[in-house]
């Protein structure tokens, strides 16, 4: 039976940080994420999504957390096809994915800034979100055959955000990809009644790990603002119902990661904890925190 670990996408997220959740004293950088990590096994880092990580603060991040404790990374949006700002890009270098030399530049500096955790065991996955305009099909299978070359040793896990990728026409050449490169799958919980809405399966293409993102049930999932897409609060009847697929997912990988990515004030980490309480994990771990700067 794998381990289940429960968390959050984000530990920074401003609307967490202005809810009140972290006590007078652990409201700094350090303070934040020690305080969490005496809560949680598992946390998503979604801030490389937005901008390249740095090797000093991953280097930080595993030793302020406890020995076990790991990060799911979100990889950086050009390697991801995704809108990438100027700002965002290093050394004046264009956000233009489509250059080889522009491309080869963001990989290694992504490796660089992640190597910290890797090197700690401290990484528990890279995650790659594709957009949703990104459907099955040849360029999008080349793309995760690139995905993989360049990933090679690495924990990875993937998130389609069109909904025909777990369509039963073609969910089993979706899990039949993901499994040949060793790629997780990622499972979802959202609304069900967008035309965008991705079906709630749990395939498994990695013996290794399971994932799972709660993104809340909003009606506004991909329009309006952020609070409108992730306003939701689990309540416990809703967590209940995941109990049986998150105990399947665990009988049949090493280790499952559920995290919660309503992200709208303290909805996040209070879905976690009922959920931790639900699977009878509400202890916190036990391990305590290496020594930090």
């Amino acid at each position: 039976m794998g381990e289940i670990l429960v968390g959050t996408c984000s530990w920074t997220d401003r609307a967490l940080i202005g809810s009140g959740w972290y006590p007078p004293g652990r409201r700094d950088p350090e303070g934040r994420l020690r305080h969490y990590a005496e809560r949680f096994p598992v946390v998503e880092v979604d801030s490389t999504y937005y901008a390249l990580p740095s090797a000093r603060t991953s280097r930080l991040w595993a030793e302020r957390t406890p020995d076990g404790f790991v990060f799911d990374v979100k990889a950086f949006s050009l390697l991801t096809g995704h809108p990438t700002r100027r700002a965002a890009m290093p050394d004046g270098l264009p956000p233009e994915r489509r250059d080889a030399k522009v491309l080869d530049e963001v990989w290694a500096l992504f490796t660089e800034g992640i190597e910290p955790l890797r090197a700690a065991g401290r990484l528990g996955s890279v995650l790659f979100q594709l957009p949703p305009w990104v459907r099955p099909g040849r360029r999008a299978g080349q793309f995760l055959r690139e995905c993989a070359e360049r990933t090679a040793g690495w924990p990875v896990s993937v998130e389609f955000r069109h909904p025909a990728w777990w369509r039963a026409e073609w969910a089993d050449a979706t899990c039949a990809l993901l499994t040949r490169y060793g790629m997780t799958a990622v499972a979802v919980d959202m609304t069900q009644t967008l035309p965008t809405s991705v079906p709630p399966v749990t395939p498994v293409t990695s013996p290794r790990l399971s994932v799972v993102r709660f993104h809340g049930r909003s009606a506004h999932w991909g329009t309006g603002s952020k609070e409108d897409r992730f306003r939701h609060e689990y309540d416990e009847g809703e967590l209940a119902d995941w109990l049986p697929g998150l105990r399947d997912l665990a009988r049949r990988t090493d280790e499952v990661h559920v995290l919660f990515n309503n992200c709208c004030g303290a909805a996040a980490v209070h879905a976690a904890e009922r959920m931790r309480r639900l699977l009878g994990a509400d202890a916190p771990p036990s391990a305590e925190p290496a020594g930090g700067s």
